[in-house]
C-alpha cells in the first residue's frame, strides 16, 4: 500500500501508451499515495455521492424556477385565512416532501454505506494486514482513511444543504405553514445536515472497526440512526429558548411574528403563574378559574430568526461528539491490531 508498490513502471512495447495513462488512473493527477489507494478502494461509494449530489442540486436549481413563478405572481407573505399557503401546498408540498425525506436520509445512506465498511470491509477481506506490513506507517493510512472520505461527504452534504435552501427560503412562511422546527427544514438546512451525516458515519466508521464485518456494522448503523433520530427530535426544541406572548383568556390571540414556531400553551394567573393548558377543563371551569385566579392565556413559540442559532448550537453538539467518536477510533486503532 506504499508509494513503491503501487507505482507502476515506465517501460512500455515500442509505440505503446505508457502504463497508467488509461481510464484506470483517471484523476490520479489530483491524487497521490496512501490518498490514491483509498481512492481506489472506496471510489464506487465516493463517486456515487459526488453523482447523486450534483444531480440533486440540478433538481433544486429546475425546482426552484417553479417555485419563484408562483411567488413572482401571487406573492410569499400568507393571508389571514392562510389561503394561499393552502393554494401553495396544494401545488408544492408534495415535492417539498420528497425533497425533505430524501435529505433526511442522507446521513442514514452515508453513514451505512459508506462509514460503516471504510475499515470493516479491509478487515473481513485481510487485506489491511497487508496495509501494516508496508513502508507507510498505520497512523498516516488510518488519517488518509478517515479524511478523504469525510472531506468528500463535507462537500457533498454542505452542497445539498445549500441548495435545498435555497430552494426553500423563499416561500418558508407558506411551506407547512411555516413551521420550520418539526416539518423537517430544521434538519435539512444549515449545518445539521453535515453535522448529523458527519456524526453517523463516524459512528459507522467506529462500529465497523470494532465488528469486522461489513453486515453487522451496515445494521448497527441502522439501529443506531432510529435511536439517535428519537434523541434528536427531543432535543431539538431545547436547543433555544421560546419566547412567550400573554393574552385575555377570552381573548384573541396569540398574535405571533410571521414564521414563528407555535411551541406550547399554558394558562396563567395575574402574576404570571403557569398552569397546564387543560386545567379546569370541566363543567365547573369558571369556579375552577376562579378559585386558581386563572386569567390568561400564555403561547410560548420559536421566531424564525431564531433558527440559525438553534442550529449551529445543535451542529456544535453533533460535531463535539463526531470528534470524541473519531478519537475513539485513532486510539482504539494505535492500541491494538486492527
Amino acid at each position: 500500500m506504499s508509494d513503491t508498490t503501487s507505482a507502476t513502471t515506465d517501460t512500455a512495447p515500442r509505440g505503446a501508451a505508457p502504463r497508467g495513462t488509461g481510464p484506470r488512473t483517471a484523476g490520479r493527477g489530483l491524487l497521490h499515495g496512501t490518498a490514491w489507494v483509498v481512492y481506489r478502494r472506496h471510489r464506487t461509494a465516493l463517486l456515487a455521492c459526488v453523482l447523486i449530489t450534483a444531480a440533486a442540486c440540478a433538481v433544486y436549481a429546475y425546482q426552484r424556477i417553479g417555485v419563484l413563478d408562483f411567488v413572482h405572481a401571487k406573492g410569499a407573505t400568507p393571508d389571514p385565512k392562510n389561503e394561499l399557503s393552502m393554494e401553495f401546498q396544494g401545488t408544492f408540498h408534495a415535492m417539498f416532501s420528497r425533497d425533505i425525506a430524501l435529505l433526511q436520509y442522507v446521513p442514514l445512506l452515508i453513514g451505512a454505506f459508506l462509514g460503516a465498511p471504510l475499515i470493516a470491509a479491509e478487515q473481513e477481506r485481510g487485506t489491511l494486514r497487508l496495509v501494516t506490513t508496508q513502508s507507510v506507517s498505520r497512523g498516516r493510512w488510518l488519517a488518509t482513511t478517515l479524511a478523504l472520505p469525510l472531506a468528500v461527504t463535507t462537500v457533498c452534504v454542505t452542497a445539498l444543504s445549500v441548495t435545498f435552501q435555497w430552494l426553500w427560503t423563499p416561500v418558508h412562511q407558506l411551506e407547512d405553514f411555516g413551521d420550520w422546527l418539526s416539518s423537517g427544514p430544521f434538519d435539512v438546512t444549515g449545518p445539521v445536515p453535515v453535522a448529523r451525516t458527519l456524526f453517523l458515519t463516524s459512528c459507522g466508521i467506529a462500529l465497523g472497526m470494532l465488528l469486522k464485518r461489513v453486515v453487522p456494522a451496515m445494521a448497527a448503523t441502522f439501529v443506531l440512526w432510529f435511536v439517535t433520530d428519537e434523541l434528536w427530535t427531543r432535543l431539538r426544541p431545547r436547543l433555544g429558548t421560546p419566547h412567550s406572548v400573554t393574552y385575555p383568556y377570552d381573548g384573541d390571540g396569540p398574535h405571533l411574528p410571521p414564521a414563528s414556531v407555535r411551541f406550547d400553551d399554558w394558562v396563567a394567573t395575574a402574576d404570571g403563574r403557569l398552569y397546564g393548558f387543560g386545567t379546569c377543563v370541566h363543567a365547573d371551569e369558571a369556579a375552577c378559574r376562579a378559585k386558581l385566579g386563572i386569567v390568561n392565556r400564555v403561547t410560548e413559540y420559536f421566531d424564525f430568526g431564531q433558527m440559525a442559532g438553534m442550529q449551529w448550537r445543535g451542529a456544535g453538539v453533533l460535531l463535539a461528539l463526531t470528534a470524541v467518536v473519531l478519537a475513539f477510533v485513532v486510539w482504539q486503532a494505535r492500541r491494538r491490531p486492527l
